[in-house]
């Protein structure tokens, strides 16, 4: 399995994310990346699972998912991603 990203490190303060990727950390405004996260339950939030290829976060709570290219702004192509160029 390939590792896109290396995610820790997350936590909320109102209503921002901080979230340590690849080493930086970054600050989201909730109602700018996810309705549901901004309306949340401080437990809801803190409930979720990191992908093991560091893809995505799933919230199982709320059944709310977050890609961390999204995130980032960034897109992987699937063809770098499996260890072949085009």
């Amino acid at each position: 399995m390939n590792k896109y990203h290396s995610v820790e490190n997350i936590r909320f303060s109102e209503q921002t994310m901080f979230i340590t990727i690849d080493g930086q950390e970054y600050r989201y405004e909730l109602d700018k990346i996810s309705s549901k996260l901004a309306s949340a339950t401080p437990l809801e939030r803190e409930t979720y699972c990191i992908s093991p290829s560091g893809y995505g976060i799933h919230w199982p709570l709320l059944d709310e998912d977050l890609s961390i290219d999204g995130l980032l702004g960034v897109r992987h192509s699937p063809m770098v991603a499996f260890g072949k160029q085009k």
